[in-house]
């Protein structure tokens, strides 16, 4: 299909990439997902491009990663060397551990052969042989669909030895973990899968250098990965036509909260924050008033009602405002919640995923979880509010994986906007709002 046609499609849909199908109870099988096109692409780039051609395609694409840290894949991608002599890797990253999101659950569940063809398209590319996926354990009905997925897709000869006939041979396996945060990193994760206690790796090495059994690795996230078939079916500048230009595609948003419909939306990148709050999702639950919205799982910084007025859904608009798109887990949040005991809950969780390697984290998070415990107990004191700030700083940087400067993002954005919430427990021995939500009607 000729590109003006794909963008002019794109555009009668929405520009939606992944969510383009009405969900029934049979529409993740084999035979309706190959109605609807799949495994397409894998054909088309197996007979009629290398696997150099594919990678540059990716990277021309502009994809960048939608697990949080939005880096380059293809950037990521060119570090592997064609013909090292080494085993190349390739693991997506299933884990999906950051409260709030889900978005990666949607397409494991419901469209699981678009996961399966991009990653083997992947493979390719990356002269991968032994594909994973890293699912967190809990996370039961998806690895059932994704399963059921990989036996269609081994019966059908999709996967495993000499792929429709092209000479090109890929197994693609899932490995459950135990439930642990910390393994949503990537050097954890891979710990993991080789066996070992799940702590994250110093780097450098990079992954893609010395990865899983200390051999080159790419560790792409689901929805990432997701987007690969279609741009080798359409061409890098169809999905170009998408977004923005720094940030070309749509992004997969989880939205859960005081919202009226939660769920998981597909949005271009560029989508006007308050038309998918208030359009999309029918605005905010019992007609409340909105309070703040946490854009990208706990992990980022809230933004409040009016910071996000005239803000779209765009990272060099989000960023700039102090907080991130990270993993499109947004949480809507409504006025008379109370962020003191928001943030405890934040912490306590922080508290008990750590994974103990590193001791910033180690004790910031135990000391951090004490003292919110302790403001909420009626035994704070002033000058916990600063002490928590600056635990917040000294976690910053100084630990091997993100999870420290995360719990710091997350306390800092809180205080730095609802202080007076903490002080007035601090001096009256109770929340400024009872625990009781007022649901204030928006105007």
């Amino acid at each position: 299909m000729p590109r003006e046609a794909v963008v002019a499609e794109l555009r009668e849909r929405d520009a939606k990439i992944l969510m383009t199908f009405p969900v029934t109870a049979t529409s993740h099988l084999l035979a309706e997902a190959r109605a609807r096109g799949a495994y397409a692409a894998l054909e088309k780039a197996l007979r009629t491009m290398t696997p150099q051609q594919v990678a540059k395609e990716v990277t021309a694409s502009g994809l960048q990663g939608r697990g949080g840290a939005a880096f380059p894949a293809g950037r990521k991608w060119a570090v592997i060397q064609y013909d090292d002599g080494q085993p190349h890797y390739l693991c997506a990253n299933a884990d999906e551990g950051e409260p709030g999101t889900f978005k990666d659950r949607w397409i494991l569940e419901n469209s699981p052969h678009q996961l399966v063809e991009s990653m083997l398209i992947a493979a390719y590319a990356l002269q991968v042989r032994h594909a994973f996926v890293y699912m967190r354990g809990e996370f039961s009905a998806p690895f059932r669909r994704l399963q059921g997925a990989l036996d269609e897709a081994y019966a059908a000869g999709l996967i495993g030895e000499n792929i429709l006939g092209t000479g090109f041979s890929c197994d693609l396996m899932i490995y459950r973990g135990a439930g642990s945060y910390v393994c949503g990193e990537a050097s954890a994760l891979l710990s993991s899968i080789e066996g070992k206690r799940g702590y994250p790796r110093n780097r450098p090495p990079r992954l893609t250098v010395k990865g899983l059994y200390q051999r080159p690795t790419v560790v792409n996230n689901v929805e990432t990965l997701s987007n690969v078939a279609w741009i080798v079916q359409h061409g890098a500048e169809a999905f170009k036509a998408v977004g923005t230009p720094k940030c070309p595609g749509t992004r997969l948003i989880s939205i859960s909260g005081h919202i009226a419909r939660p769920g998981v939306y597909e949005i271009e990148v560029g989508y006007p924050w308050k038309r998918l709050i208030y359009d999309d999702c029918g605005g905010m639950l019992h007609g409340a008033a909105l309070k703040c919205v946490i854009p990208g799982g706990i992990s980022t910084k809230v933004l409040t009602a009016a910071e996000i007025e005239t803000l779209n859904l765009d990272p060099a608009e989000v960023e700039p405002a102090g907080s991130s798109m990270g993993s499109g887990g947004m949480v809507a949040i409504a006025e008379g919640t109370c962020m003191v005991r928001l943030l405890q809950v934040m912490l306590r969780f922080y508290h008990h995923e750590s994974c103990g390697q590193c001791t910033p984290c180690r004790e910031g998070m135990g000391w951090l979880h004490r003292l919110i415990d302790r403001i909420v107990d009626g035994q704070g004191r002033l000058d916990d509010l600063d002490m928590m700030a600056r635990i917040s700083r000294l976690q910053d940087g100084n630990t091997i994986c993100g999870m420290g400067d995360a719990a710091g993002y997350a306390t800092l954005g809180i205080l730095a906007k609802y202080r007076h919430e903490f002080e007035h427990w601090i001096r009256e021995g109770r929340s400024m709002h009872e625990g009781n939500l007022e649901c204030r009607r928006s105007s």
